[in-house]
């Protein structure tokens, strides 16, 4: 990371600024959450540590795995103990990887620190632990406080309904510590979150309740009400739920949250899945807080599917570290996007690739154009590889000029959508960014096989770089 050794440190984790960030070193590393839960393999998740140096000669391997002591977690998202947000704190370390299991409700607490090649497992926080104190489960967006407590998002109780969602504290030493928001304050449901500091603002999203989600989708819950379509406005760090922003209908499933990294703006972003628009949110002149449609992915007309119309489904994205680049997946459709957003207002599309999803040549699904014609997209072989599933975890250099990009969502959506990811498993990918003028590109020479796990194919999930992935680092 660039940072003193341990001994003579002046300063803590990360770096003091989002631009300064960019000028971090060259990734070599990233960790990789994989998932046998819900494939029928009955093996226990793990942690992948891939090559991704270019002058390795493991490079876009798999160099080690470590897997979980249970069976049935379901690893998901992940985030660090320390990161930018504790800059100023030489006591603080980003040594530790916080991984939050969506099924089981464990949370992992893994050391990379002794040997980043080889990170080994630190501490388990039981489910009957956070239950027991603070009624949580099915936890989701882990972030790191100022404060040196971790931050999670929990989707629901125990018993998988929305209205126990909220918000777990983890002190430095992993232990519970507690909810974080006040009580009566819990937002409606719950997915990620972000915070702004300087405006004293933290803002989370809804994606739906666990007794639904958990079992594939169903379009009629979103009717019955099982899936959010809110924002929720807190003071941070108090914890005080101050306004719930309707996004209605051009709103639905809004899922990842993101701030631009510059901790003076009072804008950022949410991806909304099934109505496959990108929402922008900022503060208004008295104070409060409002939404509009930023971006808008328009539904394919299909034929041989289960809708007449397939929406691109949002699911993932990024902001780059300069805020100049705005990055999103449609996992259904298949492309990755690449947007200018040096007027947030206004996000021009520069850079789009298709690498896999539905509508691919030599799927059965064809889509159709306003003229009646069917088309489907180019998506390339890799190394001999036909991609699978569509692109759907995404995560950047410090540079801004390599992209990698996974393909699954979560295994029972997996299964529902695209069996195949599920039968063959997962592939990782990188793509090559234009930081000039905007344009995407994927590399040939890199392609990570999750389908040839010794224990069987495996479902890839999120990514993380030992020391530090700042895209998703909060400065104060």
């Amino acid at each position: 990371m660039g940072e003193e050794t341990e001994c003579c440190r002046t300063t803590g984790p990360g770096y003091e600024t989002p631009l300064k960030a960019m000028s971090g070193p060259k990734e070599a590393l990233l960790y990789v959450t994989c998932v046998y839960t819900g494939t029928g393999r009955e093996k226990p998740d793990f942690l992948a540590t891939v090559d991704v140096d270019p002058n390795s000669p493991a490079y876009s391997k798999v160099i080690h795995r470590l897997s979980m002591p249970y069976v049935g977690d379901e690893l998901h998202h992940s985030g660090w103990n320390a990161c930018s947000s504790c800059h100023g704190d030489p006591s603080a370390d980003r040594r530790f990887l916080i991984l939050p299991s969506l099924v089981s409700g464990r949370v992992y607490v893994i050391d990379t620190q002794k040997n980043p090649k080889a990170p080994s497992l630190h501490k388990v926080v039981q489910p009957e632990d956070i239950v027991k104190n603070t009624g949580l489960a099915y936890p989701h967006t882990s972030h790191c406080l100022a404060s040196g407590d971790i931050m999670i998002s929990c989707l629901g109780d125990k018993d998988g309904n929305a209205k126990g969602n909220g918000f777990l504290l983890l002190d430095s030493e992993f232990n519970v510590k507690g909810r974080w928001e006040k009580p009566g304050h819990s937002p409606m449901f719950g997915y990620d979150f972000w915070y702004q500091p300087r405006h004293k603002t933290m803002i989370s999203s809804s994606w739906g309740a666990p007794v639904a989600f958990t079992k594939g989708f169903d379009l009629q819950h979103v009717a019955d009400g099982l899936y959010g379509r809110h924002l929720h406005v807190y003071s941070w760090p108090d914890g005080e739920l101050k306004q719930t922003l309707d996004l209605g209908v051009t709103g639905l499933l809004p899922l990842e949250t993101r701030f631009l990294h510059d901790p003076s703006k009072d804008t950022g972003y949410v991806g909304c899945a099934l109505t496959s628009n990108m929402v922008r949110f900022f503060k208004t002149e008295d104070g409060s807080w409002s939404h509009e449609v930023a971006i808008s992915v328009k539904p394919l007309k299909v034929q041989n599917w289960i809708l007449p119309e397939m929406p691109g489904l949002i699911t993932d994205f990024l902001i780059s570290l300069d805020d100049r680049f705005l990055y999103f997946v449609n996992w259904l459709h298949g492309d990755v996007r690449q947007y200018n957003i040096e007027d947030p207002k206004n996000p021009v599309l520069v850079g789009q690739v298709w690498v896999g999803g539905m509508i691919q040549k030599g799927s059965p699904v064809v889509a159709m154009t306003e003229d009646g014609k069917a088309w489907q997209s180019d998506v390339p072989e890799i190394q001999g590889h036909r991609l699978r599933g569509g692109p759907q975890m995404i995560q950047l250099s410090l540079d801004g000029k390599r992209l990698y990009v996974t393909n699954s969502l979560f295994s029972a959506w997996d299964r529902q959508f695209y069996p195949e990811l599920v039968e063959k498993g997962s592939h990782m990918l990188q793509i090559d960014v234009n930081t000039d003028k905007g344009g995407l590109k994927t590399n040939p020479n890199f392609f990570v096989d999750f389908g040839a796990e010794p224990d069987g194919p495996s479902l890839a999930h999120e990514m993380r770089y030992p020391g530090g992935d700042c895209t998703s680092d909060i400065w104060t």
